[in-house]
């Protein structure tokens, strides 16, 4: 089965500032959400997971295919929407062939279901587009949907999401949060989004003192966090009224020890 195991993972800037600490967490085939206050770290889990940045301390072992899609996403000037899939050649040897320019060797190469496979994700996701369609053209929130249909069209074993819902309208935001509610394999997903948060198996909270995870969505993770900030508080009011009782009680073993005297 696909697995992501993190042991002992930590993750410092250049200047020596810790910013991961001794993480030990494993993510499995299904949707987890990762929430924390800004600057815990979510983006940069993400972007160890892929790779991209090695870790200070700790090993990563990814057992599976990983798909990353960014807060943003970079458009070049002359960037197609198959640029996304890794299949402007592939869609660009279609045109060719329709257009009868192409040649019996370059024919026998084409992928005759290529577009139709990339007009499938990208009705996932809302967006009925030709794959040659000019990145340029669409909206900062279409090119994230469109993105995302890239991202999912090898079907990777894990989606790794940052901040998917942001800037799309709300069309956008309920066709991300329903491709991940039938999505079977698995999703790390960062996000503010409560409703997104919703659909996930389990929430993963990061903070200066590590990691906890938490079964469900966002409803009972809330849940969860109410109850321990209860019996912290609770807790604490215990511990100051001994406090006070040993105050007292010294207070008293002051006073007869100054009578004595």
């Amino acid at each position: 089965m696909p697995a992501i195991t993190l042991a002992h993972l930590g993750w410092s800037t250049p200047d020596g500032r810790a910013v991961l600490s001794d993480l030990d967490l494993q993510f499995h085939p299904e949707r987890t959400g990762i929430v924390g206050r800004n600057g815990v770290g979510k983006s940069t889990l993400l972007r160890l997971l892929t790779g991209e940045i090695a870790p200070t301390s700790g090993r990563i072992a990814v057992d599976g295919s990983l798909a990353m899609l960014r807060q943003t996403v970079q458009v070049d000037p002359d960037a197609q929407v198959a640029d996304l899939f890794g299949a402007r050649a592939a869609v660009a040897l279609l045109r060719k062939a329709e257009a009868g320019r192409a040649t019996a060797d370059e024919l026998a190469e084409a992928d005759w279901t290529l577009e139709a496979r990339i007009d499938e994700s990208l009705a996932r996701l809302g967006l009925p587009v030709p794959p040659d369609t000019p990145l340029a053209r669409l909206s900062g929130g279409q090119r994230t949907r469109a993105a995302l249909a890239g991202a999912i069209f090898a079907e990777p074993d894990f989606l790794l999401l940052d901040e998917p819902t942001n800037n799309l309208d709300r069309e956008g935001r309920d066709a991300v949060r329903d491709l991940l509610r039938g999505w079977r394999g698995g999703a790390i997903v960062v996000s503010h989004d409560r409703e997104l948060l919703e659909e996930m198996d389990a929430i993963v909270e990061l903070t200066g003192l590590g990691a906890a995870r938490y079964g469900g969505g966002w409803s009972a993770y809330a849940d969860r966090k109410a109850i321990e900030q209860a019996a912290a508080e609770a807790g604490l009011g215990v511990a100051e009224k001994r406090l006070d009782a040993v105050r007292r009680q010294a207070q008293v073993t002051a006073e007869r020890q100054a009578r004595r005297d």
